[in-house]
């Protein structure tokens, strides 16, 4: 397969950046986005040129790292997916892919594709945790949790924290990311003491990094790599409001 590229290269912070053309053959339909910029770095770095810098870690659609805006969407046109996932045969042999980084004032880019989304783990150092005791860990069967809220937690959970749902909002907003940490935490009985607190902390915390608010433009549920819904947004909300009367009585 072949495809032609337009990448977005900028040298630091300050720099200005624009788009690169690339041309790339002998591309094989089960290589990964990844392994394909892969490829083009090696031949890119034959000639002399620097490479595109990007970031990865697990590539197994795991840890978020390799989030990148691919063909005008976050982590790629394919849903449910992270760009690490996303495989060549998904596009048509000769297409034109433009690659850029995240697009949020929130997420300043650092080099090429890679963007600083250390706001996101201030939300989370604000509030994201449980306070347990140390020691002998608990018995797993000690408190019995009923199996709806069991799954529901699970799937709050699944959020790995990859920033699309904020490089997709026009407004910035981290509210999916926040909401899915707050339904995760405060579904469980060990989390549930600390959920007014962690509603406050980590909604004024996201307020003080620069995230937008939520205009139900639902981008956000579009690109979440793992298909975190609108409706914990509601479940924050609702923490947030309870917690801000206590607060206030």
């Amino acid at each position: 397969m072949r495809f032609h590229l337009k990448v977005w290269r900028q040298e630091g912070p300050e720099a200005p950046g624009r788009f690169f053309d690339y041309d790339v053959d002998d591309i094989i339909p089960e290589m990964s986005l990844l392994e394909m910029l892969d490829k083009l770095n090696e031949e890119l770095i034959k000639k002399g040129t620097p490479p595109i810098t990007f970031e990865s870690d697990c590539r197994e659609g795991i840890c978020g790292t390799c989030g990148m805006v691919v063909n005008g969407s976050a982590h790629g046109p394919q849903p449910k997916t992270t760009t690490c996932e996303i495989r060549m045969r998904h596009f048509q042999d000769g297409e034109a892919i433009t690659i850029e980084p995240f697009r949020a004032a929130v997420f300043p880019v650092q080099k090429d594709l890679i963007v600083e989304r250390a706001g996101l783990d201030k939300v989370i150092q604000a509030g994201g945790y449980t306070s347990a005791y140390t020691g002998t860990h608990a018995d797993a069967n000690a408190i019995l949790v009923p199996k709806d809220d069991q799954e529901y937690a699970m799937d709050a959970a699944a959020c790995i924290g990859c920033g699309a749902c904020v490089a997709a909002c026009p407004n910035s907003s981290a509210m999916l990311f926040v909401a899915a940490k707050i339904a995760h935490l405060g579904t469980l009985p060990q989390g549930k003491p600390e959920e007014a607190s962690r509603a406050l902390s980590m909604t004024e915390a996201m307020q003080e990094e620069g995230f937008g608010a939520c205009s139900n433009h639902f981008e956000c549920q579009a690109v979440c790599p793992k298909g975190i819904r609108v409706e914990t947004i509601a479940r924050l909300n609702r923490a947030f409001l309870k917690a801000s009367l206590k607060r206030l009585a």
